[in-house]
């Protein structure tokens, strides 16, 4: 596979909207492409190419766009799929991970019993920004399990996220602005 003709393609099914929460916002739509059936494939088969030889156990979508491309994936690498999630949403005993936002704070969960030691966890999500939620799932991952990567569909370079995760784990961004 040309992965660098696929990512291409990808990211011409993604869709700038200005002005998008607020004004001054390029807001990069991934409705486009996830309703595009080729579109939505060729990501999922992109991804599976960078993972396949990882030996990878889990794929832990973030809430809640990371379930739309972490779903599939599992599937396509046959392994579990396990969801990060927002408080309150899972019914069993959890850990959590707080994190600094611009304006406060926000905390992720996942049932604690997700993984086991030595596990090898593959982390997704649609878009890397600032890196705090996805530096604050790389952490509670890890008092579990092994971190083998993280995965994103879109990636703002200017906003610097990468520098929140650590160095000694892959990170991917297919689609990067």
């Amino acid at each position: 596979m040309n992965c660098t003709a696929e990512i291409q393609k990808i990211k011409e099914k993604i869709r700038d909207v200005a002005d998008f929460p607020k004004k001054g916002i390029l807001f990069r739509d991934i409705t486009t492409l996830i309703k595009d059936k080729d579109a939505l494939k060729t990501t999922i088969d992109v991804l599976y190419e960078i993972f396949k030889d990882k030996n990878i156990d889990y794929v832990a979508g973030i809430e809640s766009r990371g379930f739309i491309f972490g779903m599939p994936l599992a599937y396509k690498l046959n392994c579990g799929f396990v969801p990060i999630r927002k408080p309150n949403k899972l019914p069993c005993e959890v850990i959590s991970e707080e994190y600094e936002l611009e304006y406060g704070k926000d905390k992720i969960e996942v049932h604690k019993d997700a993984f086991k030691k030595g596990d090898r966890v593959l982390i997704v999500d649609d878009l890397l920004a600032t890196g705090g939620t996805a530096a604050a799932a790389v952490n509670l991952v890890s008092k579990i399990a092994d971190v083998a990567g993280v995965a994103f569909v879109i990636e703002l370079e200017d906003l610097n996220g990468r520098n929140k995760l650590p160095k000694d784990i892959e990170i991917v961004s297919l689609a990067k602005y």
